[in-house]
């Protein structure tokens, strides 16, 4: 699996989160948002979105409800509080990663370019 799809797959269920910290969204939604957001970068297929959303549910993470918007039935999907801890817990992980990583790359020539 190429170095992209697997940042892309270690990061899928805090990509979500920080979505839903914001409001409820549908699927289709979170994926467009994802893929807005971040230039492209973060294209999420249904095949990786919905398994996830799925698991984030039965986790406890997320909750959902059905509404009609524009004559169509979405499913929303939002954060709960067991949600929000996990997300912080996820968060703090992403902050010490990323800093350890700048902390490595520091004046790395291949980093510079």
């Amino acid at each position: 699996m190429p170095l992209r799809d697997q940042i892309r797959k270690g990061s899928t269920e805090f990509l979500i989160f920080s979505l839903l910290m914001e409001r409820p969204m549908y699927g289709y939604e979170i994926s467009q948002q994802l893929k807005l957001r971040s230039g492209g970068y973060f294209e999420m297929k249904e095949g990786l979105l919905y398994p996830a959303l799925h698991r984030m549910q039965q986790n406890g993470w997320l909750s959902t409800d059905w509404r009609v918007v524009g004559g169509r039935r979405r499913k929303y999907y939002a954060l709960t509080a067991l949600g929000m801890e996990v997300l912080g817990e996820q968060a703090a992980e992403w902050k010490s990663f990323v800093s350890a990583m700048q902390a490595l790359l520091r004046g790395n020539e291949l980093w510079a370019k």
